[in-house]
């Protein structure tokens, strides 16, 4: 997280809110609660963390919310209803990837439904995949089980929650420092190679110049270069996982 000294903005956690209004399908509030539309589909970056089943009081009265942390230009927790199609779906998603997956940068994509209904996607960014799993019979789905499967996933890729957000995000950059080191390894490039393609690209001399945008996209092209996704997809014997490759 990229902390400038001075007069500016409160840091505040930025709350995306699913909600289908012509073709948008989420939005953000300004400080006086008025709605900006997000025009964009999708947003990438990496989860740091899932909360389901969480009672949120809103002018509806007490509901129940599925929010997902998500790392990108800043913080943010995309905000759900917990029986909405949309958080199903995310569900789904994610209870389909492999724990190796979910410590790369995700996709979640919004897609429209019939009426005010918003479907969710996730993809994979570095290959353009969207993630694969059965709808069939997601009337019957046991929710509770999913919420449970999925929070346990991801709490074991996740920084650890309630930690101080400065040092929170600053694991975060060394955790995708350390994938890059991995990946770097894989390229067998040395330290001279590094610098210049910093150099060329970013115009900067070493990974730790680099904003945290700049960082995700350096960590995107190297997985690219070392063919990171397709070693992770043949290493999954799960058929869900057989399908993201395929489709």
């Amino acid at each position: 997280m990229d902390i400038k000294l001075g007069f500016g903005s409160i840091p505040r956690v930025q709350y995306v809110f699913v909600s289908r209004e012509g073709d948008v399908c989420w939005y953000m509030l300004t400080e006086d609660e008025k709605q900006i539309p997000i025009y964009e589909k999708g947003l990438t970056g990496i989860i740091t963390g899932i909360e389901c089943n969480k009672s949120v009081e809103t002018k509806f009265g007490l509901t129940s919310k599925t929010d997902l942390a998500i790392l990108a230009d800043k913080p943010y927790v995309i905000r759900s209803g917990r029986e909405s199609i949309f958080s199903k779906s995310l569900l789904l998603s994610l209870d389909a990837l492999t724990i190796e997956q979910l410590r790369n940068p995700l996709t979640i994509a919004v897609s429209p439904g019939d009426k005010t209904v918003v479907f969710c996607n996730v993809y994979d960014p570095t290959t353009y995949r969207v993630v694969d799993f059965s709808w069939n019979g997601h009337r019957e789905i046991d929710l509770q089980a999913l919420e449970e499967r999925v929070t346990h996933k991801i709490s074991r890729v996740a920084v650890n929650p309630g930690q101080n957000p400065v040092r929170q995000y600053g694991e975060l950059r060394l955790q995708m420092m350390a994938q890059i080191d991995k990946y770097l390894t894989q390229l067998a490039w040395k330290p001279e190679q590094g610098r210049k393609y910093l150099q060329q690209h970013y115009g900067k001399n070493s990974r730790r110049q680099l904003s945290d945008a700049e960082l995700l996209d350096f960590t995107f092209r190297v997985m690219e270069m070392a063919g990171v996704v397709q070693n992770v997809y043949m290493q999954s014997s799960s058929p869900i996982d057989i399908d993201i490759k395929a489709s």
